[in-house]
């Protein structure tokens, strides 16, 4: 099953690029009612680029919910268009009921003002066998709780990572 958010963020491409590369965005995104923490020995890095990373998360900074892999690997389409895929997944714990992940966040300008929006297409392609429409349902709640902190923070992405001169094909 897939959860799809459709956003128009206001912000250049350039920095919502930067920040879907930022462990503290995803922290933000994130919460406040999942909190997540390195499991990696140095903690969160400064921005992720193509790379695995460990994560606990928690529901209400409380619960387990179990360890994730969070593995990145960044597309640039024929179009401009910038796709960043997640291809990691639960690990353990009760999210390791969904056996199947695949996350990917594609950032393009949007044409009506492509120096100050971004078009930012956040998918989620989930399986958890039998229990996949429940697991839809949660993250379904999950997906809009973060697209709306998605749409909160992103008028700040230009001062905190800058308006232009990220890396188009890789992560900045």
């Amino acid at each position: 099953m897939r959860v799809r958010l459709d956003l128009l963020l206001d912000c250049p491409a350039d920095a919502a690029w930067r920040a879907v590369h930022s462990p503290a965005v995803f922290r933000a995104v994130s919460g406040p009612f999942t909190t997540a923490e390195s499991l990696e020995p140095a903690g969160f890095p400064e921005h992720w680029s193509n790379t695995e990373h460990r994560v606990r998360l928690r529901l209400l900074g409380v619960l387990p919910m179990g360890t994730q892999l969070i593995r990145l690997r960044d597309e640039t389409l024929t179009d401009g268009t910038r796709i960043v895929h997640d291809e990691g997944g639960p690990l353990t714990g009760a999210m390791r009921i969904v056996t199947r992940w695949h996350h990917q966040m594609a950032i393009s300008p949007e044409s009506s003002a492509p120096d100050a929006r971004t078009r930012f297409r956040d998918t989620l392609e989930l399986g958890a066998g039998v229990l996949t429409p429940l697991a839809w349902l949660g993250f379904w709640v999950f997906w809009q709780l973060r697209g709306r902190q998605l749409r909160r923070l992103a008028p700040g992405w230009v001062a905190q990572f800058g308006e232009s001169g990220g890396s188009r094909g890789g992560a900045a």
